[in-house]
Protein backbone atom coordinates (compact mmCIF):
# COMPACT_ATOMS: atom_id res chain seq x y z
CA UNK A 1 0.00 0.00 0.00
CA UNK A 2 1.22 3.45 -0.83
CA UNK A 3 -0.13 6.98 -0.95
CA UNK A 4 0.26 9.23 -3.97
CA UNK A 5 -1.30 12.26 -5.61
CA UNK A 6 -4.47 11.47 -7.52
CA UNK A 7 -4.57 11.72 -11.31
CA UNK A 8 -7.64 12.12 -13.49
CA UNK A 9 -7.66 8.39 -14.23
CA UNK A 10 -8.40 7.85 -10.50
CA UNK A 11 -11.56 9.95 -10.60
CA UNK A 12 -13.88 7.06 -11.36
CA UNK A 13 -12.62 5.13 -8.31
CA UNK A 14 -12.78 8.29 -6.18
CA UNK A 15 -16.42 8.83 -7.16
CA UNK A 16 -17.29 5.16 -6.61
CA UNK A 17 -15.85 5.30 -3.08
CA UNK A 18 -17.62 8.59 -2.38
CA UNK A 19 -20.96 7.27 -3.64
CA UNK A 20 -20.59 4.17 -1.47
CA UNK A 21 -20.52 6.45 1.59
CA UNK A 22 -23.84 8.15 0.83
CA UNK A 23 -26.30 5.46 2.03
CA UNK A 24 -24.79 5.26 5.53
CA UNK A 25 -25.57 8.95 6.16
CA UNK A 26 -22.37 9.19 8.22
CA UNK A 27 -19.82 10.94 6.03
CA UNK A 28 -21.50 13.24 3.52
CA UNK A 29 -24.50 15.50 3.24
CA UNK A 30 -25.07 14.37 -0.35
CA UNK A 31 -28.25 12.32 -0.50
CA UNK A 32 -27.87 10.94 -4.02
CA UNK A 33 -24.91 9.58 -5.99
CA UNK A 34 -22.73 11.96 -7.95
CA UNK A 35 -21.29 11.39 -11.42
CA UNK A 36 -17.69 11.47 -12.58
CA UNK A 37 -18.61 14.32 -14.92
CA UNK A 38 -20.06 16.36 -12.06
CA UNK A 39 -16.80 15.97 -10.11
CA UNK A 40 -14.38 17.02 -12.88
CA UNK A 41 -14.38 20.70 -11.93
CA UNK A 42 -13.88 19.75 -8.25
CA UNK A 43 -10.97 17.52 -9.25
CA UNK A 44 -9.27 20.28 -11.25
CA UNK A 45 -9.65 22.78 -8.41
CA UNK A 46 -7.04 20.74 -6.57
CA UNK A 47 -3.29 21.12 -6.99
CA UNK A 48 -0.57 18.71 -5.91
CA UNK A 49 1.44 21.67 -4.60
CA UNK A 50 -1.23 23.36 -2.49
CA UNK A 51 -4.54 21.45 -2.23
CA UNK A 52 -3.90 17.86 -3.32
CA UNK A 53 -6.12 14.84 -3.50
CA UNK A 54 -4.28 11.83 -2.14
CA UNK A 55 -5.15 8.23 -2.90
CA UNK A 56 -4.04 5.07 -1.16
CA UNK A 57 -3.43 2.32 -3.64
CA UNK A 58 -2.39 -1.31 -3.63
CA UNK A 59 -2.13 -3.54 -6.68
CA UNK A 60 -3.65 -0.75 -8.82
CA UNK A 61 -6.77 -0.65 -6.59
CA UNK A 62 -7.72 2.62 -4.88
CA UNK A 63 -8.54 1.82 -1.24
CA UNK A 64 -9.43 5.34 -0.16
CA UNK A 65 -8.73 9.01 -0.72
CA UNK A 66 -8.25 12.29 1.09
CA UNK A 67 -8.70 15.80 -0.25
CA UNK A 68 -7.52 19.20 0.92
CA UNK A 69 -10.01 21.97 0.24
CA UNK A 70 -9.46 25.70 0.65
CA UNK A 71 -11.37 27.05 3.61
CA UNK A 72 -13.82 29.86 3.01
CA UNK A 73 -12.11 31.09 -0.16
CA UNK A 74 -10.61 34.26 1.29
CA UNK A 75 -6.88 35.15 1.21
CA UNK A 76 -6.57 35.45 4.99
CA UNK A 77 -7.42 31.74 5.26
CA UNK A 78 -4.75 30.58 2.78
CA UNK A 79 -2.91 28.60 5.48
CA UNK A 80 -6.09 26.73 6.49
CA UNK A 81 -7.56 23.72 4.69
CA UNK A 82 -10.51 21.44 5.22
CA UNK A 83 -9.76 17.76 4.77
CA UNK A 84 -12.15 15.00 3.76
CA UNK A 85 -11.47 11.27 3.89
CA UNK A 86 -13.38 8.44 2.22
CA UNK A 87 -12.53 4.74 2.28
CA UNK A 88 -13.91 1.93 0.15
CA UNK A 89 -16.29 -0.19 2.23
CA UNK A 90 -14.13 -3.26 1.49
CA UNK A 91 -11.10 -1.61 3.15
CA UNK A 92 -12.70 0.11 6.13
CA UNK A 93 -11.24 -0.72 9.54
CA UNK A 94 -7.89 -1.55 7.92
CA UNK A 95 -6.11 1.71 8.88
CA UNK A 96 -6.57 3.27 5.44
CA UNK A 97 -8.13 6.45 6.87
CA UNK A 98 -5.49 6.51 9.61
CA UNK A 99 -2.64 6.37 7.10
CA UNK A 100 -4.25 8.98 4.85
CA UNK A 101 -4.75 11.37 7.77
CA UNK A 102 -1.22 10.72 8.98
CA UNK A 103 0.07 11.63 5.51
CA UNK A 104 -2.07 14.77 5.40
CA UNK A 105 -0.76 16.03 8.72
CA UNK A 106 2.84 15.31 7.67
CA UNK A 107 2.40 16.94 4.27
CA UNK A 108 0.66 20.08 5.55
CA UNK A 109 3.77 22.21 6.27
CA UNK A 110 5.10 21.68 2.74
CA UNK A 111 1.70 22.85 1.43
CA UNK A 112 1.96 26.06 3.46
CA UNK A 113 -0.77 24.96 5.86
CA UNK A 114 -0.80 25.65 9.56
CA UNK A 115 -4.40 24.73 10.34
CA UNK A 116 -6.43 21.68 9.34
CA UNK A 117 -10.18 21.38 9.73
CA UNK A 118 -12.56 18.47 9.46
CA UNK A 119 -16.33 18.84 9.22
CA UNK A 120 -17.78 15.68 10.76
CA UNK A 121 -21.33 14.68 11.63
CA UNK A 122 -21.64 14.35 15.42
CA UNK A 123 -23.03 10.82 15.02
CA UNK A 124 -19.95 9.70 13.05
CA UNK A 125 -18.05 8.41 16.08
CA UNK A 126 -15.39 6.46 14.12
CA UNK A 127 -14.29 9.63 12.29
CA UNK A 128 -14.37 11.73 15.45
CA UNK A 129 -12.17 9.19 17.24
CA UNK A 130 -9.76 9.06 14.30
CA UNK A 131 -9.35 12.83 14.20
CA UNK A 132 -8.90 12.94 17.98
CA UNK A 133 -6.04 10.43 17.65
CA UNK A 134 -4.25 13.04 15.55
CA UNK A 135 -4.78 15.86 18.01
CA UNK A 136 -7.87 17.42 16.46
CA UNK A 137 -10.27 19.06 18.89
CA UNK A 138 -13.87 20.18 18.56
CA UNK A 139 -13.72 23.85 17.62
CA UNK A 140 -17.35 24.24 16.65
CA UNK A 141 -20.74 22.57 17.02
CA UNK A 142 -23.52 23.35 14.58
CA UNK A 143 -26.71 21.80 15.96
CA UNK A 144 -29.27 20.23 13.63
CA UNK A 145 -27.91 21.81 10.44
CA UNK A 146 -28.30 18.71 8.23
CA UNK A 147 -31.50 16.88 7.43
CA UNK A 148 -30.71 13.26 6.61
CA UNK A 149 -33.83 11.23 5.89
CA UNK A 150 -35.97 13.47 8.12
CA UNK A 151 -33.46 13.28 10.97
CA UNK A 152 -31.78 16.54 11.92
CA UNK A 153 -28.05 15.99 12.48
CA UNK A 154 -25.36 18.06 14.16
CA UNK A 155 -22.10 18.96 12.47
CA UNK A 156 -18.83 19.26 14.37
CA UNK A 157 -15.91 21.34 13.21
CA UNK A 158 -12.72 19.67 14.34
CA UNK A 159 -9.47 21.55 14.08
CA UNK A 160 -5.78 21.16 14.62
CA UNK A 161 -2.88 23.58 14.46
CA UNK A 162 0.14 22.26 12.61
CA UNK A 163 3.47 23.17 14.23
Amino acid sequence: MYIRNAVEADLSAIVTIYNASIPSRLATADLNPVSVESRLEWFYQHSSTSRPILVMETDKVILGWLSFQSFYGRPAYQATAEISIYVSPVYQRQRVAYKLLESAVSLSPSLGLNTLLGFIFAHNQPSIKLFELFGFQIWGHLPQVANLDAIERDLLIMGRKIT
